[in-house]
Protein backbone atom coordinates (compact mmCIF):
# COMPACT_ATOMS: atom_id res chain seq x y z
CA UNK A 1 0.00 0.00 0.00
CA UNK A 2 1.20 3.53 -0.92
CA UNK A 3 0.37 6.30 1.41
CA UNK A 4 1.78 9.85 1.02
CA UNK A 5 2.61 12.82 3.67
CA UNK A 6 2.95 16.77 2.96
CA UNK A 7 6.98 17.25 3.61
CA UNK A 8 7.87 20.29 5.57
CA UNK A 9 11.23 21.91 5.99
CA UNK A 10 11.42 19.40 8.76
CA UNK A 11 11.88 16.40 5.82
CA UNK A 12 14.75 18.23 3.96
CA UNK A 13 17.38 15.99 4.77
CA UNK A 14 14.79 12.68 3.77
CA UNK A 15 14.14 14.39 0.51
CA UNK A 16 18.13 14.88 -0.10
CA UNK A 17 18.65 11.55 0.98
CA UNK A 18 16.46 10.04 -1.27
CA UNK A 19 17.50 12.27 -4.16
CA UNK A 20 20.73 11.14 -3.84
CA UNK A 21 19.54 7.65 -4.63
CA UNK A 22 16.74 8.38 -7.24
CA UNK A 23 18.25 11.28 -8.91
CA UNK A 24 21.64 9.99 -10.31
CA UNK A 25 19.98 6.32 -10.91
CA UNK A 26 17.90 8.40 -13.53
CA UNK A 27 20.35 10.55 -15.17
CA UNK A 28 23.87 8.57 -14.99
CA UNK A 29 23.82 7.56 -18.62
CA UNK A 30 22.28 11.69 -19.96
CA UNK A 31 24.73 13.47 -18.08
CA UNK A 32 28.24 13.61 -17.28
CA UNK A 33 28.85 13.05 -13.15
CA UNK A 34 30.54 17.02 -13.18
CA UNK A 35 26.60 18.01 -14.36
CA UNK A 36 24.96 15.55 -12.22
CA UNK A 37 26.89 17.08 -9.07
CA UNK A 38 25.92 20.29 -9.83
CA UNK A 39 22.55 19.54 -10.43
CA UNK A 40 22.25 17.51 -7.59
CA UNK A 41 23.74 20.95 -4.91
CA UNK A 42 21.25 22.88 -7.08
CA UNK A 43 18.64 20.93 -6.34
CA UNK A 44 19.08 19.03 -3.49
CA UNK A 45 21.05 20.37 -0.88
CA UNK A 46 19.50 21.51 2.05
CA UNK A 47 19.37 25.04 2.07
CA UNK A 48 17.88 25.12 -1.63
CA UNK A 49 15.13 22.76 -0.24
CA UNK A 50 14.43 24.45 2.39
CA UNK A 51 14.48 27.83 0.06
CA UNK A 52 12.35 26.09 -2.38
CA UNK A 53 9.56 25.36 0.25
CA UNK A 54 9.55 28.96 1.54
CA UNK A 55 8.85 29.82 -2.37
CA UNK A 56 6.16 27.70 -3.00
CA UNK A 57 7.15 24.35 -3.68
CA UNK A 58 5.17 21.86 -2.19
CA UNK A 59 5.83 18.59 -1.42
CA UNK A 60 4.94 15.17 -1.05
CA UNK A 61 6.58 12.29 0.74
CA UNK A 62 5.29 8.41 -1.05
CA UNK A 63 5.58 5.23 1.57
CA UNK A 64 5.10 1.95 0.28
CA UNK A 65 4.66 -0.79 3.40
CA UNK A 66 6.21 2.68 5.79
CA UNK A 67 9.04 3.19 3.59
CA UNK A 68 9.73 6.13 2.18
CA UNK A 69 9.77 5.43 -1.54
CA UNK A 70 9.53 8.49 -3.39
CA UNK A 71 8.35 12.27 -3.58
CA UNK A 72 6.79 14.84 -5.80
CA UNK A 73 6.81 18.67 -5.95
CA UNK A 74 4.53 20.95 -7.57
CA UNK A 75 5.12 24.61 -7.59
CA UNK A 76 2.30 27.34 -8.91
CA UNK A 77 3.45 29.63 -11.76
CA UNK A 78 1.03 31.50 -12.71
CA UNK A 79 -2.93 32.19 -12.11
CA UNK A 80 -4.13 28.83 -13.73
CA UNK A 81 -0.84 27.17 -13.99
CA UNK A 82 1.29 24.59 -11.91
CA UNK A 83 4.91 23.19 -12.28
CA UNK A 84 5.58 19.70 -11.57
CA UNK A 85 8.59 20.22 -10.65
CA UNK A 86 10.06 16.36 -9.20
CA UNK A 87 8.89 13.65 -9.69
CA UNK A 88 10.98 10.63 -8.07
CA UNK A 89 11.20 6.82 -7.17
CA UNK A 90 13.39 4.69 -5.19
CA UNK A 91 15.13 2.68 -8.16
CA UNK A 92 13.92 -0.31 -5.57
CA UNK A 93 10.63 0.78 -6.08
CA UNK A 94 10.00 1.44 -9.50
CA UNK A 95 7.78 -0.67 -11.53
CA UNK A 96 5.48 -1.14 -8.34
CA UNK A 97 2.90 1.86 -8.91
CA UNK A 98 5.04 3.94 -7.05
CA UNK A 99 5.21 6.71 -9.64
CA UNK A 100 1.65 6.83 -11.26
CA UNK A 101 0.40 6.95 -7.71
CA UNK A 102 2.70 10.45 -7.16
CA UNK A 103 1.61 11.72 -10.03
CA UNK A 104 -2.35 11.27 -9.52
CA UNK A 105 -0.81 13.09 -5.49
CA UNK A 106 0.24 15.96 -7.41
CA UNK A 107 -3.23 16.33 -9.92
CA UNK A 108 -4.89 16.13 -6.15
CA UNK A 109 -3.10 18.33 -4.61
CA UNK A 110 -3.68 21.04 -7.81
CA UNK A 111 -7.46 20.23 -7.61
CA UNK A 112 -7.46 20.78 -3.95
CA UNK A 113 -5.73 24.25 -4.11
CA UNK A 114 -6.96 25.25 -7.43
CA UNK A 115 -10.65 23.46 -7.99
CA UNK A 116 -10.49 25.79 -11.26
CA UNK A 117 -9.58 24.73 -14.90
CA UNK A 118 -5.82 24.82 -15.15
CA UNK A 119 -2.75 23.57 -16.48
CA UNK A 120 -0.09 21.65 -14.53
CA UNK A 121 3.22 21.37 -17.16
CA UNK A 122 6.89 20.21 -16.21
CA UNK A 123 10.50 19.34 -17.72
CA UNK A 124 11.53 16.02 -18.58
CA UNK A 125 14.89 15.64 -20.49
CA UNK A 126 14.54 14.88 -24.19
CA UNK A 127 16.70 12.34 -23.09
CA UNK A 128 14.72 10.33 -20.33
CA UNK A 129 13.00 7.24 -20.37
CA UNK A 130 10.22 8.76 -18.15
CA UNK A 131 8.77 10.72 -21.38
CA UNK A 132 6.95 7.73 -22.41
CA UNK A 133 5.35 7.32 -18.71
CA UNK A 134 4.37 11.23 -19.17
CA UNK A 135 2.82 10.51 -22.03
CA UNK A 136 0.83 7.58 -21.05
CA UNK A 137 -0.01 9.69 -18.38
CA UNK A 138 -2.25 12.00 -20.81
CA UNK A 139 0.43 14.76 -21.02
CA UNK A 140 1.59 16.28 -24.84
CA UNK A 141 4.65 18.12 -25.57
CA UNK A 142 4.13 21.58 -26.00
CA UNK A 143 7.64 23.08 -26.81
CA UNK A 144 11.37 22.27 -26.02
CA UNK A 145 13.86 24.14 -24.90
CA UNK A 146 17.71 23.78 -23.73
CA UNK A 147 17.44 26.04 -20.66
CA UNK A 148 21.35 27.12 -18.74
CA UNK A 149 21.14 26.54 -15.03
CA UNK A 150 24.30 27.53 -14.57
CA UNK A 151 28.61 26.64 -14.62
CA UNK A 152 27.61 26.05 -18.29
CA UNK A 153 25.38 23.57 -18.37
CA UNK A 154 21.69 23.89 -19.63
CA UNK A 155 18.93 21.50 -19.03
CA UNK A 156 17.41 19.86 -22.91
CA UNK A 157 14.22 19.25 -22.20
CA UNK A 158 10.70 19.15 -23.15
CA UNK A 159 8.16 21.00 -21.65
CA UNK A 160 4.99 18.65 -21.65
CA UNK A 161 1.22 19.85 -20.32
CA UNK A 162 -2.05 18.26 -18.86
CA UNK A 163 -4.97 20.45 -18.54
CA UNK A 164 -6.74 19.69 -15.83
CA UNK A 165 -10.15 20.51 -15.01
Amino acid sequence: MITFRKASSADCELIHRLAAQAFPATYREILSPEQLDYMMEWMYSIPNLEQQMTEGHVYYLAYRDGEACGYVSVQPEGENLFHLQKIYVLPSFQGQGVGLALFQKAIEHIREVHPAPCTMELNVNRNNRALHFYEHMGMRKVREGDFPIGNGYYMNDYIMALEIS
